[in-house]
């Protein structure tokens, strides 16, 4: 299943690419909502080859999954490696100069299922996909405003 989705923001893209590359804030955000998180031990701490092990609940059931960074292009573009037991997919995250003060997020997502049980899933949000779509858009549009949020605490 593909999911894509973009946004505009009103922060400059290095800003925004900045923020996407703070991997200690998104270790804190996560582990905030209730998900452990592992750093393999000789790891790269940030670009490509870095990785987490994150397990949490999801759906009353304890998941376990794995992202690795798999292609960076610094202040354009972040791809994301996603594998757990169930699914495995993979994330692009670009960033786009709209002007010098105004930005263009856009993140694609593609999931596969590796057993039966994630197939029975994926073919569920197969026919609710316009629901799933306006979820992921909306989920996009509140990581904009906290991106915005952030850069006018720090102007």
């Amino acid at each position: 299943m593909k999911l894509t989705a973009k946004t505009d923001l009103e922060v400059p893209a290095a800003f925004v690419f900045a923020t996407l590359l703070d991997h200690a804030s998104w270790e804190r955000e996560a582990i905030r909502n209730g998900a452990e998180v592992d750093r393999p031990v000789g790891g790269p701490d940030s670009g490509v080859g870095a990785e987490w092990r994150i397990r949490g609940h999801f759906r009353g059931k304890a998941r376990k999954v794995l992202i690795r960074v798999e292609d960076l292009k610094p202040d354009h573009s972040l791809g994301l490696l996603i594998d757990s037991p169930s699914i495995e997919g993979n994330s692009r995250i670009e960033v786009t100069v709209l002007s010098p003060r105004r930005s263009r997020v856009r993140v694609d997502l593609e999931v596969k299922p590796k057993t039966l049980a994630a197939r029975l899933f994926i073919n569920t949000m197969r026919l609710a996909k316009g629901r799933v779509q306006a979820r992921f858009e909306k989920g996009l549009v509140q990581l904009g405003a906290r991106i915005k949020d952030r850069y006018d605490r720090q102007a």
